[in-house]
């Protein structure tokens, strides 16, 4: 028996894939820029205890494009509706990377429609210190390269998008880099906006983790969310030794955090 199905539904007016896996408690979670990144280690050890819904961005696999969306707010304006069609509300929520900014721009929109928050490496904040790598100016295979500190120490890498960078692969690749590319350009992957939006979000716990070595998004980014968000309880975790990806960089660890934090 497969540990995940993926279906198509109509939901707020358009097409949206959702691959769903285990089993208990829901978690939400909202994947990376270069889309959903297979079911890893990390997947199935939460989906012992948790049923994931993962939605697959819109214009990305088999979610139709949405070409009145013009930026990351109105795609999370448009998930709170399509999630609330769900009747998943109130629900546990993960996000990576652009995911962390959407699910960020969400809880601005409307805190309560999430329990608990974890944003993983999140853009869409103007890292005090450095900047966040423009990725959208380089390949595909160059920006998944340097989203991992040490791809040795880190088996999963390779099976990161299904292992093999088949042609269909690089296509999908593009898909989410030119879909990206129109919702988050200017300003490059952040909204000057969401640190002051993110003042008024209360009654949020919420658990940021990132690598300090992160080389796509800067981890100074990770104090000014806390800033941000210093009207709601906060927790902080940076992991040495790692990049933009603590789920399969520090895996055993990463897993434990959040089970402990969404338990």
């Amino acid at each position: 028996m497969a540990d995940w199905t993926e279906e198509v539904t109509q939901v707020a007016g358009s097409n949206l894939a959702i691959i769903k896996g285990g089993t208990g408690k829901p978690i939400l979670v909202l994947h990376e820029e270069l889309g959903h990144p297979g079911w890893l280690n990390w997947h199935a050890a939460l989906a012992r205890e948790h049923t994931l819904l993962i939605p697959i961005q819109p214009a990305l696999g088999k979610s139709a494009k949405i070409d009145w969306l013009r930026n990351i707010h109105d795609l999370a304006l448009w998930y709170s509706w399509a999630f609330r069609e769900k009747d998943w509300f109130p629900i546990d929520v993960i996000g990576f990377s652009i995911g962390g900014w959407i699910a960020a721009e969400m809880a601005t929109i409307n805190a309560r429609q999430f329990r608990r928050m974890v944003l993983v490496a999140p853009m869409g904040i103007k890292p005090p210190e450095g900047e966040i790598m423009d990725i959208f100016s380089i390949t595909a295979r160059t920006a998944l390269s340097h989203s991992v500190y040490d791809h040795d120490a880190t088996p999963e890498y390779a099976k990161l998008y299904g292992g093999e960078r088949t042609p269909e692969q690089f296509e999908a690749f593009e898909d989410a880099r030119t879909e990206n590319t129109r919702l988050a350009w200017e300003p490059i992957l952040h909204n000057p906006a969401l640190p002051h939006f993110l003042e008024g979000v209360t009654g949020l716990p919420t658990h940021i983790i990132w690598g300090r070595q992160d080389a796509i998004v800067p981890v100074s980014a990770a104090e000014a969310y806390r800033q941000a968000l210093r009207n709601t309880e906060v927790k902080v975790t940076i992991f040495d030794h790692c990049g933009h990806r603590p789920e399969i960089e520090k895996s055993n660890e990463f897993i434990k955090l959040v089970r402990e934090f969404f338990a």
